[in-house]
C-alpha cells in the first residue's frame, strides 16, 4: 500500500486488518427513518470503536463532532445519486448522477469517498452514463489522495433469485474493482467467497435489510468475513436495536477480532 494520502487513509480505515463501518446515509434515498429521524442525536450514539461511518454530505457539518474527537471513526461521503435507493419512491430506471463535488467534501471533511454503480439497467446508453458518473468522481477524488469505496448495487435487487444475485455482483464488483476502486461495498451472496477471490481489493459485506434478531445480524457478519470479506457495512441491523452502542462493539469483536457470535452474545448479553 502507498505511503501518500490515499493509502495513508485506507490502511487506517484496515489498520485491524477488516472494518467496520455504520451507514447512517438512509436518508438521501428514504428520508427519515426509525432511529434515524435526529441524525445528529444517532450518529452521536454510534460507538467510536467503528472504524467509519458512512453518511451522506449534507449531514457532514450536522454531525462534525464525532468526527472531531481525537480517536474517531473516519468519515465515509456517499457522492453520487442513483434512483435504484428509492424503493418509496417506485423509480425502475436506475439512474445515476453527480450529488456532490469531491473537493467541496473534501473541505467538509470527508476522509473517503463512497461511488456507486448500477448496470444492467435494461438501457446501454443509461449502463454507460453510470460508468461515466462513477469513473469521473472516483478519477477526482483519486487526484486529491482520497480513496474510494465503490459500492455495486444491482438492479431490482429485491427481485433477483439468489442464482441471478450472486451473478450480478461477480460480474459489478469485478468491475468497479476494474474500474479503479480502492474497495467494494455490495451485498452477500451464495457464493460471496467467489466475489472477494475475483477482486484485488477488500470487499465489505452490507448488512441490507433489518434482520428479525441481532444474533442473526452477528451471524451473517461472521459468513461475510469467512468467505473472505474486508470488512462490513451495517446500517438499520447496527442503529434500529435496542442499544446500538452496545451491539457494534460485539460487531466489532465478530468482525475484527474474529470472536465467535455465541460469545459475543454472551458478553454483550444480546439477543
Amino acid at each position: 500500500m502507498a505511503c501518500d494520502g490515499r493509502g495513508l487513509r485506507l490502511g487506517r480505515l484496515l489498520g485491524d486488518g477488516r472494518a467496520v463501518i455504520i451507514a447512517v446515509d438512509h436518508g438521501l434515498f428514504d428520508g427519515p427513518i426509525p432511529a434515524m429521524e435526529d441524525l445528529p442525536a444517532t450518529v452521536e450514539r454510534i460507538n467510536p470503536v467503528v472504524d467509519a461511518v458512512l453518511l451522506s454530505p449534507g449531514m457532514l457539518r450536522h454531525c462534525c463532532g464525532v468526527f472531531s474527537r481525537p480517536k474517531r471513526p473516519l468519515a465515509v461521503v456517499r457522492l453520487n445519486w442513483n434512483t435504484v435507493y428509492c424503493f418509496g419512491l417506485g423509480y425502475t430506471k436506475a439512474k445515476s448522477v453527480y450529488s456532490y463535488d469531491p473537493e467541496s467534501a473534501l473541505r467538509a471533511g470527508m476522509d473517503i469517498a463512497l461511488v456507486s454503480l448500477t448496470l444492467q439497467t435494461g438501457d446501454e446508453e443509461r449502463d454507460a452514463a453510470n460508468v461515466e458518473v462513477f469513473s469521473k468522481l472516483t478519477t477526482a477524488c483519486h487526484a486529491m489522495g482520497i480513496p474510494v469505496i465503490g459500492e455495486y448495487f444491482p438492479t431490482n435487487s429485491d427481485q433477483l433469485t439468489p442464482e441471478q444475485m450472486h451473478e450480478d455482483v461477480l460480474l459489478g464488483s469485478r468491475i468497479v474493482a476494474e474500474l479503479g476502486a480502492d474497495a467494494i461495498k455490495t451485498f452477500y451472496t451464495r457464493d460471496f467467497a467467489a466475489v472477494t477471490h475475483s477482486c484485488p481489493v477488500p470487499v465489505f459485506g452490507l448488512g441490507a435489510e433489518r434482520l428479525p434478531t441481532q444474533q442473526q445480524a452477528l451471524e451473517l457478519a461472521a459468513r461475510e468475513v469467512a468467505d473472505g470479506a474486508g470488512g462490513v457495512v451495517f446500517g438499520r441491523n447496527a442503529i434500529q436495536v435496542p442499544e446500538p452502542a452496545r451491539f457494534q462493539a460485539a460487531l466489532c469483536d465478530v468482525v475484527k477480532h474474529g470472536k465467535q457470535v455465541a460469545d459475543v452474545l454472551r458478553e454483550y448479553e444480546l439477543s
